[in-house]
């Protein structure tokens, strides 16, 4: 089972948090959802970043997540990655801590972070799923770097479903300390599910089990 507390997160990682954030509230903002002066994120886009978990099945497994990847959760998202807003990370991390706790079942299981690619992490220099699960009040602790990618792959953004898994396929291993373990994937958003069923497939082949999935946001399915 996933409990809720504060999370156990290493103390430089706190400290570079924390010195975003800080600089965060000392430059002028505007909300990151709807762009209104003065507010981080304005009353009206937090009741739009209340969670509804919502699911789906990728590869076999359950992907809970906490949005729809839609009008202000998507503004929210897209300024927190890419335009640094990481003042935005606390009101996303009760999206991300409902889809843990529903994606856990109940069941002990440890959660593994997507990783990012060495541009994104170059760019940012932080890992953006990372901090939202710092704020989420998850007590288990994630396998810090327990996926690294093999090879760089491109931008998902813009690309088929099909060419989305080509452009995973391969691309993940897993850590042997996944071995044994029930691990509980988490990344910021689901779309095809290419990156999380590559995921599913490196743990399994390190002797893991992905008992699910856990997101912040998903793309809304379209006919």
């Amino acid at each position: 089972m996933i409990s809720t507390s504060a999370s156990t997160v290493p103390a430089r990682r706190l400290v570079r948090d924390a010195l975003l954030d800080a600089a965060a509230v000392l430059l002028p903002v505007r909300c990151a959802g709807c762009s209104v002066p003065d507010r981080s994120i304005c009353s009206a886009c937090l009741r739009s970043l209340v969670p509804q978990e919502r699911s789906r099945t990728v590869a076999g497994v359950t992907v809970c997540s906490g949005l729809d990847y839609d009008d202000v959760p998507r503004a929210v998202l897209l300024s927190f990655k890419d335009a640094g807003r990481v003042d935005a990370a606390p009101a996303l991390a009760s999206a991300l801590r409902s889809a843990v706790v529903a994606a856990s079942a109940g069941e002990q299981v440890v959660p593994v972070l997507i990783p990012s690619t060495r541009s994104a992490w170059r760019r940012r220099g932080y890992h953006p799923t990372g901090m939202i699960l710092s704020r989420s009040r998850v007590l288990v602790p994630p396998l810090w770097r327990a996926l690294r990618l093999t090879r760089q792959t491109s931008d998902q953004a813009g690309l088929s479903s099909s060419e989305r898994e080509h452009n995973r396929e391969g691309s993940v291993v897993a850590s042997a300390r996944v071995a044994g373990r029930r691990c509980l994937l988490v990344d910021d958003i689901v779309t095809t599910g290419a990156t999380l069923a590559e995921a599913t497939r490196a743990i399994t082949a390190a002797g893991g089990v992905v008992v699910g999935a856990a997101t912040i946001a998903q793309t809304p399915r379209r006919r």
